[in-house]
């Protein structure tokens, strides 16, 4: 049974850092693309990041480039997503998703079969 569990949100003020990690079972990362999401209150999920390995394919989105970086463990079967110099306009539920074989040259919530159940992300001071 595919299982994706993220763990790491909280309240940080702006400026701050915050990693994100999301452990999968079910299957390994091996030829999986892992996609970050968020949702903020009001608005549509959208994409943060694409990683697929072992081709170490990374794709972020504009909002985010320079600032998300993310980290596979393959022994331990987990996905990070460290998130450095946040502002309030990160603030949502944050969201990891799974698809075998997805090539990550665009990332849409259509695109990934298995989700996560989300950690919210507060940046306020």
């Amino acid at each position: 049974q595919v299982q994706l569990v993220e763990s790491g949100g909280g309240l940080v003020q702006p400026g701050g850092s915050l990693r994100l990690s999301c452990v999968v079972s079910g299957f390994t990362l091996d030829y999986h693309a892992i996609g970050w999401f968020r949702q903020a209150p009001g608005k549509e999920r959208e994409g943060v990041s694409c990683m697929r390995s072992p081709s170490d394919i990374e794709v972020y989105a504009d909002s985010v480039k320079g600032r998300f970086t993310t980290l596979s463990d393959h022994n331990k079967n987990t996905v990070y997503l460290q998130m450095e110099n946040l502002k309030p306009e990160d603030t949502a539920v944050y969201y990891c998703a799974a698809e075998k074989f997805f090539h990550c040259s665009q990332f849409r919530v259509s695109d990934f079969s298995y989700w996560g159940q989300g950690t919210q992300v507060t940046v306020a001071s």
